[in-house]
């Protein structure tokens, strides 16, 4: 019998033996679960567009995300104990790297103990880690969260794209973008350092590889300028730089921002892009971000010859700012009527009201989009949103 004591001895070894390091993740969930005194235990990843849980092996079925208790576990990021069909007990503990949902794990034993217990959540949160640092290199993954190839312009965008959520106790910003597998020009971005929260939401011209060419050169000319420590206005100048270089018949709108994590000051630029929203206490505050938009980005300097407009708003403890491409708001409900600001905005507030989390509340709204045109989105659809909390709270 494995105790607690020496569970955590067994699983000291497990980590301190560099072989480990290099199992496929299946074998090291087995043998990592093995020395820790766990039965039998099964990692399930998200697919690219949540709606199935999948396992790392073929000896199981995939789960839906909104119609099983993996599901639920996955959606609320919390634990989950059922009764297992063939008797005992199983745990479906979250995969969490940080913010960013990855998926489940599903721990089956014939009882739930606070030592097991202990064990499973130590054991999801380096699956998770594992899972982090190997799909990078690691084409299974992709191959087992993919249902439907990818056209090359989506998979030349998608290799830019950061994880879907990011954040800290004080901020966060989870982000969703569709067609998943036939993407045209649109992506977002977002970073952390120790006191800003850095998001961006693009738009590049057309629909097609050159599309896809100007959003991922613009991405890598703002991130090469954050990391120098430049500011807003410097990172837009950046991204103007190198579009007007390499890519001269190119432009992308698109809203750049800073969120001040002990403050809670945003500051944005907006290059010929849809107005952001703001959402406080429940309700849309219309118009609260609305400012004059600049030129799009890599359009002739002269069109932006008195520089960019940087503009501020101090948010307030539980604000969820909300940047988004048009091909959102002109998608078309069930009832053929476009979704339109207010539905989105209501959308967001009712969510939020009856408590669920941002990744979840997008989610939900990007699948509601897909459900009503199930042949394809007129355009791509990008959302990303932010919410504030101050560090006293």
């Amino acid at each position: 019998m494995v105790t607690a004591d020496s569970g955590d001895g067994l699983l000291e070894e497990f980590l301190a033996d560099p072989e480990n390091g290099r199992l496929d993740l299946t074998t090291a969930v087995t043998r990592c679960a093995k020395a820790m005194g766990l039965q039998h235990c099964v990692v399930y990843l998200a697919d690219l567009q949540q709606r199935e849980l999948v396992p790392l092996t073929d000896v199981v079925p995939a789960l839906p995300v909104d119609a099983s208790e993996a599901g639920w576990a996955y959606r609320t990021q919390s634990l989950r104990v059922t009764e297992s069909d063939t008797g005992g007990l199983t745990a479906w503990l979250p995969l969490l790297d940080g913010a960013e949902r990855l998926g489940v794990l599903a721990l089956h034993t014939p009882e739930l103990t606070p030592a097991s217990l202990r064990h499973a959540r130590a054991l999801a949160t380096l699956m998770a880690m594992l899972v982090t640092s190997k799909r990078a290199y690691k084409d299974s993954f992709v191959r087992r969260t993919r249902t439907e190839p990818m056209r090359l312009p989506a998979e030349m965008l998608r290799a830019f794209l950061p994880p879907r959520t990011i954040g800290t106790a004080h901020a966060v910003s989870t982000a969703v973008l569709e067609p998943a597998y036939d993407l045209g020009g649109d992506a977002f971005d977002h970073a952390l350092t120790e006191t800003t929260l850095h998001a961006s939401v693009l738009d590049a011209m057309g629909h097609d590889l050159a599309s896809g060419l100007t959003s991922a050169v613009a991405l890598a000319a703002c991130r090469n300028a954050r990391r120098t420590g430049a500011d807003l206005p410097e990172l837009v100048q950046s991204v103007d730089a190198a579009l007007s270089t390499w890519l001269p018949d190119q432009f992308c709108t698109g809203i750049l921002a800073q969120l001040d994590l002990a403050s809670g000051m945003l500051r944005w630029t907006n290059c010929g892009h849809p107005t952001p929203l703001l959402i406080r206490g429940q309700r849309l505050l219309v118009d609260a971000l609305a400012r004059d938009a600049d030129p799009p980005m890599g359009l002739p300097s002269v069109l932006a010859e008195d520089g960019r407009a940087c503009h501020e708003i101090a948010l307030e403890p539980g604000d969820r700012v909300l940047m988004y491409t048009d091909g959102v708001t002109e998608s078309r409900m069930h009832d053929g009527e476009e979704l339109g600001l207010n539905r989105f905005a209501d959308f967001v507030i009712r969510a939020t009201a009856a408590g669920e989390l941002a990744p979840e509340i997008l989610r939900r709204l990007i699948h509601s989009l897909l459900d009503a045109q199930p042949g394809r989105l007129r355009d791509d659809a990008t959302i990303l949103m932010l919410e504030w909390w101050p560090p006293t709270r």
